[in-house]
């Protein structure tokens, strides 16, 4: 018996997870180490068990089952995460989770066994948005960020990362990257419009481009809004909102792939009638060339501070996050392309614009991504959707390509 997807179960799942945390009109919140994240990493050990998985947990929190194969060694690794932003949708990260879930029911239902072991992984703090920076579980599973480090975090609440982690009882106390994957997939929605513009099923994803984010704090001086002369202001604000200008010109002169955001602007006052003594802006530039992605961060710091200093105002500049672009494993991408076309689904290669944990496992195993179509170009926003057809698709080419990395027990 040939091991088959059973759609209306993973459908079911991901509804019953988006119920953890749900928001009014739809959506989910689910930030990293929350009550709400607890919650959901409870259902989630729960399903691992159900399905016969090894439960393991490590110290930074990951999250994965083993399914044993008929011979010792690495496994192939499904990975993705479940945390969310505050305005997050059903499906960014927890498809990936869910489906490998579904590629091991497939499995049992099929009673298939296989020669390399399998396991799924939920990785701790994907999205950088409680703590930062983002892929936080599975940078430190990779040796990319350091433990001590990311444990000593301060959230935007106050809240101390390594506190949060064993609050919610998942400070595990196996040490990260104990499991090292022969091979690492995730399955996940594009979060953007490519797709769904062009009419095509599948993404098989050649890689992850570069991401920057910068943190820029202005220090001016606040003054009456109507008696102070421009000329002898110092305004923080009119500094910050020359680093936004900046940012998007720098985007616009270097053109496609190059892409900057202000993603959050805050002064101090805050008042209508005062001009700001403090400013804080961030700013997040992505591009799939590292070499035209450190132009580009060179440019805007040095303009940052051209303008600082055009103003009177004091300039610190920190960085908040830093990953250089990823090329994903040629053999497995390609493996995703077969599998799409004998499916008779259409597929095209393309790169992600987002950062994924597949991205921390690249350097050190044939790592591949599968995108399926989100509607509207939709994400970190409760109206995020993909058809369920869809989501069915991308798991169907995932449980694929897990059977031709996992081989048959002979």
């Amino acid at each position: 018996m040939k091991p088959q997807i059973n759609g209306e179960r993973l459908l079911k799942r991901l509804r019953d997870l988006g119920e953890i945390g749900a928001l009014p009109g739809g959506g989910v919140c689910r930030l990293a180490l929350s009550d709400d994240d607890r919650a959901g990493r409870d259902q989630l050990v729960h399903w691992m068990e159900e399905l016969g998985l090894t439960v393991s947990i490590d110290a930074i929190g990951n999250i994965w089952g083993l399914r044993e194969g008929a011979e010792c060694g690495a496994p192939v690794m499904i990975g993705s995460h479940i945390d969310t932003v505050a305005t997050g949708g059903l499906y960014d990260g927890a498809l990936g989770v869910m489906a490998g879930l579904e590629v091991v029911a497939a499995l049992n239902d099929a009673r298939a066994r296989t020669a390399r072991p399998l396991a799924v992984a939920a990785f701790t703090n994907e999205e950088g948005a409680r703590f930062a920076p983002d892929m936080m579980g599975s940078g430190v599973h990779q040796g990319a960020l350091d433990l001590s480090e990311m444990l000593a975090v301060q959230g935007i609440d106050g809240a101390t990362f390594g506190e949060e982690l064993a609050r919610i009882g998942y400070a595990g106390e196996i040490q990260p990257k104990t499991l090292t994957p022969a091979a690492f997939l995730e399955l996940h929605i594009e979060q953007g419009p490519v797709l769904e513009r062009d009419g095509v099923r599948i993404g098989a994803v050649t890689g992850v481009q570069g991401i920057s984010w910068t943190e820029f704090k202005i220090s001016g001086q606040s003054n009456h809004a109507g008696t102070t002369p421009m000329d002898l202001r110092r305004d923080a604000g009119f500094v910050a909102a020359r680093i936004a200008v900046e940012a998007r010109a720098i985007a616009t002169d270097f053109g496609p792939p190059q892409v900057a955001t202000v993603g959050s602007v805050t002064f101090e006052p805050g008042l209508v009638n005062v001009v700001p003594e403090r400013a804080v802006i961030t700013v997040d530039l992505r591009n799939t060339d590292d070499e035209r992605l450190k132009e580009a961060e060179a440019r805007l710091n040095a303009a940052a501070q051209t303008f600082a200093e055009d103003e009177g105002c004091k300039i610190t500049a920190r960085s908040l996050a830093r990953f250089a672009p990823v090329a994903f494993d040629e053999a497995i991408v390609a493996k995703v392309e077969t599998a799409a076309m004998a499916r008779q689904l259409s597929v095209r290669r393309m790169p992600s614009g987002a950062g994924h944990d597949a991205q921390m496992f690249a350097p050190n195993c044939p790592t591949a991504m599968i995108f399926v179509p989100s509607a509207g170009g939709l994400s970190h926003n409760i109206a995020e959707h993909t058809e369920p057809e869809e989501l069915i698709a991308g798991a169907e080419i995932l449980l694929d390509v897990s059977l031709d990395l996992l081989g048959e027990a002979q």
